[in-house]
């Protein structure tokens, strides 16, 4: 057998190269934009050809080993051997006209030269309807705005991040989603290393992902799927809203061939880990529309409200409930009901509740309820009406204000224990007893134009006045400029903000604390540096406080901070000790950011 192989190898076929073109479309003519392919059959030769640094009139996208195949042929007792590799040059067309490739060579053995020409890019094809037209696959991969990996990547693991619509009205539910698409055997291992950055946004998080893998043509290619991120979002200030995709670690099974002289083609799973990171996205936010509602709930969405009454016997001076309760999809934790001491009698003392927000994050908004219950206290006994609610709120899909009531009530009050306290007040009657005139009146008399305290009543408001009139101008000089009063007040701004999140801490509300906490760091910085939110980002932030003097230090203890905020939103709960350190840390920043400035505005003045 050895030396039947040994024959085998002696007489094994020459070494050849060819090469061939095949239109990535289909049709006979490439147009320019278009994706093609030149096919190299290498065969007899372990010798790889190499990637050509150019081909003329295209761009060169990918070149890689797509297939290999062998054969065994005994004739006589004498036997031979041939084998194949397949390597396919991914090319886009860039300019009109007639090419010719090659030859190339591959260890000593020389190709045949290809031609192709290039003509006009073709019109673009209707889309079925209901289907969204694929764009070319690899062409997408690499273009400015698509995926982007880090490390080891290619058309075989990408990330594709999509917004459910590119432009929205404030406070309008948007969906994102990440999708996975791969064509490696199996995947043990997905994690993200790091959150997606939703700048002006306020988030929730949904747990509708993909349970098991699908299989989808994309760009004339077959990936199983999966959606691996789901997010609702609500953006909460007007103009170009970014989404930054996060990094996302994804280990996978890569199958490498090679060919054995006596077994053939053969392969063999390997351990492959890819860092890749979606493709951001730009969402264009529109303002409400003008004039809103004086009673608008801010709620944006699509809200149904009703009224319930729990007790039917009432009696003054004992307390007593209404409840309402908001139903719907949309900004539903943001949603506010009238001032109801306003809308109700005199009679009946209204207090304010606590909204108890019941919300579902599903895989397209936020549904649920949210309930008011009102306390009231009649004040008198008698007949009183309890008047209709109206919930104001804006609908994206009608892009009008739309108006749901909850019916009111008449209540009879029955007269209770101790004193009623009566809205309405007793007429005044004059006791001539009460004003008796004193004894021992005096016919000398100063008149009061002669004493000074007369005047005295006439200058000091005179004098008052024209203080009022000088404090006033300089005022409006000194608030003329708004950003230079934001920029003054910042420091107050954030200490007002900062108490809010110190409420949040004595409540364990995590959710709210880094809310609270990332307003009070952006709303300084933007006040501070007089930057409008559309321009408050990281690298804006850090080139405006170098160009002001401050020490790189303060910056990056800054910017540190606030990556570390919108972390804490998405990562698990650290507790309030965890809370507590953000929460000093944020203290000591705003207040190493104030001495900074101050710092930097003494050397100005002393120069």
């Amino acid at each position: 057998m050895l030396l039947m192989l040994l024959l085998g190898a002696v007489s094994a076929w020459g070494a050849s190269v060819h090469l061939s073109v095949q239109n990535g479309r289909g049709r006979g003519v490439i147009g320019v934009g278009d994706i093609f392919y030149i096919s190299y059959q290498v065969s007899n030769t372990e010798t790889a050809p190499q990637k050509p640094a150019s081909v003329p009139g295209a761009k060169v996208l990918y070149f890689d080993r797509t297939g290999q195949s062998s054969s065994f042929t005994s004739v006589n007792g004498k036997t031979t051997q041939s084998y194949t590799f397949t390597y396919t040059l991914t090319l886009r067309a860039q300019t009109e006209g007639s090419y010719t490739f090659g030859p190339v060579d591959v260890g000593g053995v020389k190709s045949n030269t290809v031609s192709y020409a290039i003509g006009k890019a073709a019109q673009p094809e209707r889309n079925v309807p209901g289907q969204n037209a694929a764009p070319s696959g690899q062409d997408r991969h690499n273009s400015a705005d698509g995926p982007k990996f880090i490390g080891k990547g290619d058309g075989n693991l990408f990330l594709k991040a999509d917004v459910s619509k590119s432009s929205a009205y404030e406070q309008e539910a948007l969906v994102y989603t990440v999708k996975l698409y791969t064509t490696y055997d199996a995947i043990k291992f997905i994690g993200a290393t790091s959150a997606p950055k939703f700048e002006g946004f306020v988030v929730e998080e949904s747990k509708d992902v993909s349970s098991s893998l699908n299989y989808e043509t994309y760009g004339g290619k077959t990936y199983a799927t999966a959606i691996i991120a789901r997010y609702i979002i609500f953006p909460q200030m007007q103009g170009q809203l970014k989404v930054i995709g996060n990094t996302y670690t994804v280990s996978v099974d890569e199958r490498e061939y090679y060919h054995d002289p006596f077994w053939g083609n053969m392969s063999v799973a390997k351990p492959l880990e890819l860092n890749v990171t979606p493709n951001d996205l730009s969402i264009n936010v529109k303002p409400l529309p003008t004039p809103q509602p004086a009673n608008f709930s801010g709620g944006v969405g699509r809200f149904s409200i009703t009224s319930t009454l729990p007790s039917q016997k009432f009696m003054s001076n004992q307390a007593a409930s209404v409840v309402y309760t908001v139903t719907g999809t949309g900004n539903l934790k943001y949603v506010k009901l009238p001032d109801l001491n306003a809308l109700y009698p005199a009679q009946l003392e209204v207090y304010s509740p606590t909204p108890e927000v019941n919300a579902t994050v599903g895989s397209a908004n936020v549904s649920g309820t949210a309930r008011f219950d009102y306390s009231f206290m009649p004040l008198e006994a008698g007949t009183f009406t309890i008047p209709d609610v109206d919930l104001v709120y804006f609908d994206p899909q009608t892009g009008k204000y739309e108006t749901s009531r909850a019916n009111g009530y008449t209540i009879n009050v029955g007269k209770g224990k101790g004193s009623e306290k009566s809205q309405t007040r007793g007429r005044l009657t004059f006791n001539p007893e009460l004003m008796k005139s004193s004894s021992g009146l005096s016919f000398e008399h100063t008149p009061y134009v002669r004493m000074l305290g007369y005047w005295l009543f006439y200058l000091v408001p005179l004098l008052l006045l024209v203080c009022a009139v000088v404090y006033y101008r300089a005022y409006l000089k000194a608030n003329s400029d708004l950003l230079a009063v934001k920029s003054r007040k910042a420091s107050k701004m954030a200490r007002m903000r900062l108490r809010k999140a110190a409420d949040c801490i004595r409540r364990n509300d995590a959710d709210h604390f880094y809310d609270e906490m990332l307003a009070a760091l952006w709303g300084y910085l933007g006040d501070k540096l007089r930057m409008p939110t559309s321009e408050l980002t990281r690298e804006n932030v850090s080139q405006t406080l170098e160009s002001r003097g401050i020490g790189a230090d303060v910056t990056a203890r800054t910017i540190a901070l606030i990556d570390e905020c919108e972390f804490a939103k998405y990562a698990p709960s650290q507790g309030k000790t965890g809370m507590d350190k953000v929460y000093e840390e944020g203290v000591e920043v705003i207040k190493g950011l104030e001495d900074s400035f101050k710092q930097q505005k003494n050397e100005g003045n002393e120069k």
